[in-house]
């Protein structure tokens, strides 16, 4: 995610302060989420070696996976930022996440309380 380690003293408001035996030893400064959900997607693309609206449908549906599990989708606009970046519609990514989770039920199907069964 891009975090940076920091000496404790150095801590602000939003970072996490790390201690061992009750003394502080690290802090851990994160991103903001949405700028971390623009260098995913970069980085994507250097692994893909093109823009990412230029991959072909599988691969997009793959990319989407990937974003999934890494909580992208959590983000507000999330959604509406990847589809701009793999230059499709806010509707298709939707698509491709709901594919994805009727293939995860049919291999995992859940219970009656809506936990994965397996």
């Amino acid at each position: 995610m891009g975090g940076r380690l920091l000496e404790p003293e150095q801590a602000e408001g939003d970072d996490v302060v790390l201690r061992w035996e009750g003394r502080p030893v690290v802090a851990v400064r994160l991103p903001h989420l949405a700028e971390s959900l623009e260098g995913i997607l970069a980085d994507l693309e250097r692994r893909h070696g093109m823009p990412l609206a230029r991959l072909d449908r599988r691969a997009k549906q793959s990319v989407v996976r990937n974003l999934e599990a890494r909580g992208a989708f959590a983000l507000r606009h999330g959604v509406e930022t990847v589809a701009a970046a793999l230059g499709v519609s806010r509707f298709t990514v939707y698509n491709y996440l709901n594919r994805q989770r009727d293939a995860d039920d049919r291999v995992h199907p859940r219970s009656d309380d809506g936990s994965a069964g397996r």
